[in-house]
């Protein structure tokens, strides 16, 4: 059991604060454990970073909206900066490490995590370029060719993100920076890193530090790497097939899912558009399963889902129904039905744990 720190009350503090939307009670918290002597290193990745992760955590649980959602994040990427404006001008700058670029996987709109890990860089002397969200790649490669950074740290949190990050990271490489990935988006262990050929991974920003301090080997320059060279499966066509299919299958999955779930009928139009949208989403991760070629990605992103509709009280049978209604589109894809059929399982022993026991 782990013992109560003095940085749980500030924590605690915090997040009253912030969810409430009072910024200036949330800056005064951390501001003053500051002045007590918390380091910031500690205020950011024991703190700050802590406070953010419970906002996806309530959020999923029904606790908290999702405007309070975005409230907390925009309190807390403001207070991150009024720590980096303070100590630029209350002490002399430490000597510059290096110069390394942090940025997000295109289309990622999480960069929380990624500015804590360049807050973490610069408190230790590195020099950082932060980009922030959603760089798109053909800009972070100039980028790259007006900097020449030691290494790229690239940030993701959305698993789906993962094809757009593959890119990137073959870019980066092909014009000689090495590559530290780090994010959710990656794996609990890095799997999917190691899966897209990063030269690294990180679970923190502290690993980063430390694989920095270890030292990048410059990647050799290679043109015309592609993507099935680093993933051979994907020359069967299915992941570019589900992903170029995307809206038609959607657009058919609820059609069928309204005769295979008789309550939809009776659906507002926001509920179908919600539904809509977690089809999108099922879609999105399944293709993204195929192109790693781990139906766990799949899996976990569906039990993670039943977890999140179970909060808002919406029967997982609908979940269940869905996934019917997409295999039967796609029986002709033999790696998208076996991570279908896992998904259908998952789900089967996730209601078994949740509902242990007969039930009426």
């Amino acid at each position: 059991m782990r013992q109560a720190t003095a940085t749980d009350t500030v924590v605690e503090r915090l997040w009253r604060a912030a969810v409430e939307g009072d910024e200036p009670a949330a800056a005064s918290v951390v501001h003053e454990a500051l002045d007590t002597g918390v380091p910031e290193e500690t205020l950011l990745l024991e703190v700050l970073a802590p406070v953010q992760s419970r906002v996806g955590v309530e959020w999923a649980a029904d606790r908290i909206t999702v405007a309070q959602e975005h409230a907390v994040t925009a309190i807390n990427e403001r207070i991150v900066a009024s720590l980096a404006h303070r100590r630029a001008g209350g002490r002399p700058a430490v000597p510059s490490r290096g110069r390394v670029t942090v940025s997000c996987v295109d289309g990622e709109w999480h960069a929380f995590p990624a500015r804590l890990v360049a807050e973490v860089l610069s408190l230790h002397g590195w020099r950082v370029d932060y980009l922030g969200a959603q760089t798109p790649t053909p800009h972070l490669v100039a980028h790259l060719h007006q900097s020449n950074p030691e290494a790229v740290l690239l940030s993701g949190s959305i698993p789906t993100h993962l094809p757009t990050a593959h890119a990137a990271i073959t870019a980066c490489q092909a014009v000689g920076v090495p590559v530290l990935t780090g994010g959710r988006a990656f794996g609990p262990d890095g799997r999917y890193a190691r899966t897209l050929r990063a030269d690294r991974w990180a679970p923190d920003a502290r690993g980063a530090l430390a694989v920095l301090d270890e030292g990048l080997p410059r990647p050799s320059t290679s043109a015309g790497r592609q993507a099935v060279d680093d993933l051979p499966h994907l020359a069967d066509q299915e992941y570019t097939m589900v992903a170029r299919s995307r809206h038609r299958l959607v657009r058919q999955t609820l059609a069928d899912l309204e005769e295979r779930f008789p309550p939809m009928r009776a659906y507002s139009d926001l509920q179908r558009e919600r539904t809509a949208e977690d089809i999108a989403h099922i879609v999105g991760f399944l293709a993204t399963a195929l192109y790693v070629d781990d139906p766990e990605l799949f899996t976990t992103f569906l039990t993670w889902t039943a977890d999140v509709l179970g909060a808002r009280r919406v029967p997982t049978r609908s979940l269940v129904a869905g996934l019917d209604a997409l295999a039967g589109q796609l029986h002709d894809f033999p790696r998208a039905t076996h991570v279908i059929e896992r998904g259908g399982a998952a789900l089967a022993e996730h209601a078994a744990r949740s509902f242990p026991g007969p039930r009426s």
